[in-house]
């Protein structure tokens, strides 16, 4: 956050409570926190006396609680508030790079409806000579520094592109500059949000320009504040509750115990949202126990009975919509983005609701499905029909396919309950009885987040202590802490866990309701205490950005909302400092540039993966697959040591070997050899210093939705469509009608006809497209028929000019096979 936006926040964080600092940048997201960087420090408090910096280091006005700060060393250097009195306020080690990045982009949206793009005007800043409306993200054109920047950039050579990291487009601006900027059009879109902004490698006085990513979806509105509406909240002294979409992660919605608060841009705006009055009771508007946002509205769980709020209304669901009218536990929507994935039979589900005893998965346009009961699960995990099974909690998992259950079960013989995991895969159908049991006292509750990893990995909690499941279920067990065993209430001043933030990078941070934070990484299995960044009395929550970020929400007594900026890796780097704990490797590298892969008949996949670590550490590559054992897989290994470093190279191909020829049932062994694996790269060993690598992908093994064939030639742009009318002689037709046959030529699906010299022999040559054009033209044999019963066409060979040493399949031995199919299908690939 910008020290202006500082200055306005901490004049309501600072109202009360404990002394603590913290420091900010101009840079978004302390994307550049160098020795070139402003880094703005302020001590919320009554003791302060002067900062305690190192020479290296100098302060504006040292004796002042806010002051800026500049280190001309790169290094770690350590920052302390001296204070009054015996106590001593805790030191940072702050991580100061030497740079050469210097400048960022800005960019602003401009959105047109009538042809559905967005125009993307981009220009250059320096965060430290920057215009305020620049740094606060809310400039509508560019200052005079940033024009001056931009333009003698574009005369050594820059200028923007767009790329996007899910389909792999690329967009460039318009030719020339307008007043400072570049003018770059993309279509808008709901399933290629994520898009960077990358520049030439061009240099302005040793300075570089960092690529920014950020998140672009199909513009999205706020819910209208309605007058005479009324609030809706949370119970009175409740924590935040918090939701975000899937994949449009600046669309956050928190509800709060005096307002329900709604942003898409990450609360840089936000509107309040309240419900009509006559629909719900003073005690049932005050008692929001849940909430989940998804395309079709904002739903709320009040008193076990399940609303939607739309732009247009505020609706209860039930038995109309295939729900229970009462009795509902939870809700759940998915955690991680997976924009494609390969689904072999129906639509997958957007969340999840449950009742003690059933469970219904939710789809588009408010559509609602009971798959599962206690009854039918007790059966699956062999347990006795009068011990007492419960759905504890639903959690989608990592895979884009798949969720789990927790059930809670006991018997009568037992004080304490155990958790047990099952997971449902939407796409096979099955359910799946995980190795796992966790015992816990029978008024417990355990929540769940599952990471973001190929092997099902999760964390669950309790009030005070944080489990671990890594390795699908072989590691389990409670995250340490070096002191009291793993309860992080003793350590947090007798707090509860409030939130617990998973990210992309595997970061997780324990957030508890008094706003200490502990922080561990996935497969890590102990966790540090971050150092005191939030007021113990002040309402917040933990959300992601549009970068996959984590930043802090804070709700203030006067109905308002505010977000912050947190520095995760800089905090994180700080607190493990003193431990000497570093990472075991040097460097981690791929070429995996995408988080799915479509892999075809015929073709292979092939990921390049590369790890380098000090000499006799004896590290490796762990290749970790989940789904169906339908890929085969060749492995290359290089390694190499020079300088008392190793070095592993690994080439990992994917292929499919089935062979489909004189098959009994073609299209049932290609469903069989069809499917979705998860694959995760990563090294053999890790730590909390660890640079980011995690390396999750998808490979879709069928055919792509988006591919089709057309014949050369054929367009539908190069002629003037009109209604077109043709007759075929009856004699020409194989079953011989009494009159000619009359055909309408069908332009959107053939597009324009080709013209050809009647003369000449025509050969189709049948090309392969995708979603981005074309691709490759397509050689292998394929079958042409006439589709109006024409038979008067001839062919330019003969079996045996072809060579065939049989008898081959032909029109008229397929059609006598197969007089009960229709034409279109007595001849295809099953049939070979």
């Amino acid at each position: 956050m910008s020290a202006q936006g500082v200055a306005v926040l901490l004049s309501w964080l600072s109202c009360c409570g404990s002394a603590l600092w913290r420091y900010s940048s101009n840079s978004p997201s302390y994307h550049i926190f160098s020795t070139r960087s402003t880094i703005t420090l302020e001590y919320e408090g009554t003791s302060f006396l002067e900062w305690s910096v190192p020479g290296t280091c100098s302060v504006k006005n040292k004796s002042s609680p806010r002051t800026e700060l500049r280190c001309s060393s790169p290094g770690v250097h350590t920052i302390r508030p001296i204070v009054v009195g015996p106590d001593s306020e805790e030191e940072r080690n702050l991580s100061v790079q030497s740079s050469h990045i210097c400048f960022l982009w800005y960019y602003r949206v401009i959105s047109f409806f009538h042809n559905f793009t967005q125009v993307i005007i981009v220009w250059i800043y320096d965060p430290e000579n920057a215009d305020p409306s620049e740094i606060l993200r809310n400039a509508n054109e560019p200052s005079l520094n940033s024009i001056i920047l931009s333009k003698q950039l574009a005369t050594l050579g820059q200028k923007p592109t767009i790329f996007t990291s899910l389909q792999r487009k690329v967009y460039f601006p318009e030719s020339k500059m307008k007043n400072g900027t570049w003018h770059i059009s993309v279509p808008m879109t709901t399933d290629d949000v994520l898009k960077e902004i990358k520049g030439n490698q061009v240099a302005f006085q040793d300075c570089f320009i960092a690529d920014v990513l950020f998140l672009l979806t199909f513009p999205l509105l706020t819910m209208p504040e309605i007058p005479d509406s009324l609030p809706i909240t949370s119970p009175q002294g409740s924590q935040l509750i918090l939701a975000w979409a899937t994949c449009v992660l600046s669309s956050v919605v928190v509800v709060a115990d005096m307002e329900t608060f709604q942003t898409n841009d990450s609360f840089r705006t936000w509107t309040r949202i309240r419900v009509p009055p006559n629909i719900l009771t003073d005690d049932e508007r005050h008692n929001v126990s849940d909430v989940n946002i998804s395309w079709d509205g904002i739903f709320f769980l009040i008193n076990g009975i399940l609303y939607i709020k739309t732009f247009t209304a505020f609706k209860r669901l039930g038995r109309n919509e295939n729900l229970p009218d009462g009795g509902i536990m939870g809700i759940s929507s998915r955690k991680w983005c997976w924009a494609r994935h390969l689904l072999k039979s129906k639509i997958r589900s957007i969340f999840a609701v449950w009742t003690k005893s059933e469970l219904y998965l939710g789809y588009p346009l408010l559509k609602f499905m009971k798959i599962m009961t206690t009854e039918k699960l007790k059966s699956l995990l062999n347990i006795s029909p009068t011990d007492t099974l419960t759905i504890h909690n639903v959690e989608y998992t990592g895979h884009p396919l798949e969720i789990a259950l927790l059930l809670s079960y006991c018997s009568a013989y037992t004080v304490n309950k155990k958790i047990y995991v099952v997971i449902y895969n939407e796409d096979t159908e099955q359910w799946m009885n995980q190795d796992f049991a966790l015992d816990v006292p029978s008024d417990t509750f355990v929540n769940a987040h599952f990471l973001y990893s190929a092997l099902p990995e999760l964390v669950l909690w309790d009030k005070h202590r944080v489990y671990y499941c890594y390795h699908n279920f072989t590691e389990t067990g409670v995250i340490q802490t070096p002191t009291e065993f793993g309860n992080l209430s003793r350590l947090s001043q007798n707090s509860t866990i409030h939130i617990i933030f998973i990210d992309y990078y595997g970061n997780v941070v324990v957030k508890m309701e008094n706003n200490i934070m502990f922080y561990f990484k996935a497969n890590i299995k102990d966790a540090v205490k971050l150092h005191a960044w939030t007021n113990s009395t002040l309402k917040s929550a933990v959300s992601m950005s549009s970068s996959g970020l984590m930043y802090l929400i804070y709700v203030f007594e006067n109905g308002t909302i505010r977000p912050q900026e947190y520095p995760l890796r800089l905090e994180a780097k700080s607190v493990t400092f003193n431990s000497r704990e570093k990472c075991p490797y040097v460097a981690f590298l791929n070429n995996i540039f995408s988080v799915f892969f479509f892999l075809d008949k015929g073709q292979n996949v092939s990921i390049w993966t590369q790890i380098v670590y000090p000499e006799n550490v004896g590290l490796y590559i762990v290749v970790e697959s989940y789904g169906p054992n339908i890929l085969q897989e060749t492995y290359q290994v290089h390694y190499e040591v020079a300088l008392g470093y190793c070095t592993k190279t690994m080439t990992v191909t994917f292929f499919q070997n089935v062979n489909y020829e004189a098959v009994d049932d073609y299209f049932k062994l290609q469903h069989q050899n069809t499917g979705l694996l998860l694959l995760h790269m990563r090294p053999s060993d890790s730590a909390r210093p660890c640079p980011i690598s995690q390396k999750v992908f998808q490979i879709a093994v069928g055919c792509n939705p988006h591919k089709y064939i057309a014949v050369k030639g054929f367009n539908k742009k190069e002629c003037l469509q009109h209604d077109f009318f043709y007759h075929i002689e009856k004699s020409y037709l194989r079953n011989k009608p009494s009159k000619n046959l009359r055909v309408k030529y069908n332009w959107k699906e053939y597009g324009c006809p080709l013209r050809l010299d009647f003369r000449e022999k025509f050969h189709p040559l049948v090309q392969l497209y995708n979603e981005n054009g074309y691709v490759e033209d397509v050689e292998v044999n394929f079958i042409v028929w006439e589709i109006h019963g024409r038979n008067d066409y001839s062919f330019n060979n003969t079996m045996k000019k072809s060579g065939c040493l049989n008898e081959a399949q032909t029109w008229k031995s397929m059609i006598e096979l197969n007089k009960h199919l229709p034409l279109e299908e007595v001849w295809g690939p099953e049939f070979l």
